[in-house]
């Protein structure tokens, strides 16, 4: 992280400052390593070797069957992941939001969530709807433009996909506060609410305000920043002169960076968080200090703007394949039990497959549809001229 005097107070003749239009290649990975490993005050239970460290205020109690649990749940969301990105390289979805790196973060995190606990994503949290009960093949809709998605926001407690950036803060605080309202905080029975959001929301108007309404409030709201390095093609270093999770010390409440690779030091760190709100200690801001491995979406070329050799550095980092070898290690699983999961993964690929490819189309006049909750002429002229321009085509759906 580069220091504020780098920022505000450039030597003479020294290269272009980080708040530069473009800043040169070596800024760019020193600026990444030099914070690479998430800094002193990063929570983590298991190293990127599969080695279990202790911490001094948080740890965990995790059995064999829990944790390859959390395994299968990291393996099978990363195929949906690579077989959903696959079917938009195909042409059968318009775009596709990869999650690939950051499914200890969103696993571990979701996990940690009981059943009451209301969940407001992004558009990248394919993971936490896999913990929510969301099957993949709800999530496709979206990807394609044919709906909104089919799950119960209110059965699931899981909110529909957010697009616009930082937005699901603002809804996020305001359901917290009516949980506040009602007298659902207080105990062990408590209820809380987590909300997602990346690196890049952090400079957005609306997470700022939803910071300021959840503290004013003690709202039993956990933030979830998924810091993955990368708000599309600009790095955090040049969005922040303080790690991130810092600033909420300027809202009021506590703020805590966690290995978001490690998936025993996010569920411990979270559940810790989820426990504090229920109480009436709310909010708190968790950073998981995690990687996109992938590009930000499928129409994004990452290739443009950050190097090889960083991403090489974060793959010895890999989520999941800590996990295994700490598995091996315990001797809490065999080769018959990776296969297995393996296989699971491929049957999930193909229903996932299968689902996409024959989700038929809807019909012309869905657009017209729940824009405005009462009937509007101009639209219905709209709908009407459209409907017969359409009929005009062999088959009248073109």
């Amino acid at each position: 992280m580069s220091s504020p005097e780098q920022w505000t107070h450039p030597e003479p003749d020294a290269a272009p400052a980080a708040t530069a239009a473009k800043p040169t290649a070596e800024q760019v990975i020193a600026g990444l390593r030099a914070t690479d490993e998430g800094g002193a005050d990063l929570v983590q239970l298991l190293t990127p070797e599969g080695e279990r460290v202790q911490h001094p205020d948080f740890d965990i109690d995790i059995t064999a069957e829990e944790l390859r649990g959390l395994y299968r749940d990291m393996v099978l969301i990363r195929r949906v992941d690579r077989e959903a990105n696959a079917l938009q390289r195909k042409g059968q979805l318009g775009i596709w939001v990869p999650l690939l790196g950051q499914e200890a973060a969103q696993i571990g995190a979701g996990r940690a969530m009981r059943p009451d606990d209301m969940a407001f994503p992004s558009y990248r949290e394919h993971g936490i709807a896999w913990t929510k009960g969301v099957h993949p093949t709800e999530l496709l809709g979206i990807f394609r433009g044919t709906d909104q998605g089919t799950w119960d926001p209110v059965e699931r407690k899981f909110h529909p996909y957010t697009i616009v950036i930082g937005n699901q803060v603002l809804n996020a605080a305001g359901y917290a506060m009516g949980q506040k309202f009602d007298g659902k905080v207080g105990d062990d029975d408590g209820e809380a609410t987590m909300c997602f959001f990346g690196d890049g929301a952090t400079s957005q108007g609306d997470v700022h305000e939803g910071f300021v309404w959840a503290a004013v409030y003690d709202a039993p709201l956990v933030f979830f920043c998924q810091n993955n390095q990368w708000a599309i093609s600009e790095p955090t270093e040049r969005q922040s002169r303080l790690p991130l999770y810092q600033r909420a010390r300027g809202y009021g409440f506590p703020g805590i960076r966690v290995d978001g690779n490690d998936v025993l030091a996010t569920l411990a760190v979270t559940r810790w968080a989820l426990e504090e709100c229920r109480h009436g200690n709310g909010p708190i801001l968790i950073e998981a200090f995690t990687y996109r491995m992938d590009a930000h979406t499928t129409s994004d070329d990452p290739t443009r703007y950050r190097l090889s050799d960083e991403l090489e550095l974060w793959k010895l980092k890999d989520p999941i394949e800590r996990v295994k070898v700490y598995l091996v290690k315990q001797q809490w699983a065999d080769q018959a039990f990776f296969a297995e999961i393996e296989a699971e993964a491929d049957t999930l690929a193909e229903e996932l497959r299968e689902f996409c490819v024959n989700m038929p189309d809807p019909p012309a006049e869905r657009i017209f549809s729940n824009v405005y909750a009462e009937g509007n002429p101009n639209l219905e002229a709209q709908r009407d001229e459209f409907l017969s321009y359409v009929s005009g085509f062999a088959g009248g759906e073109h």
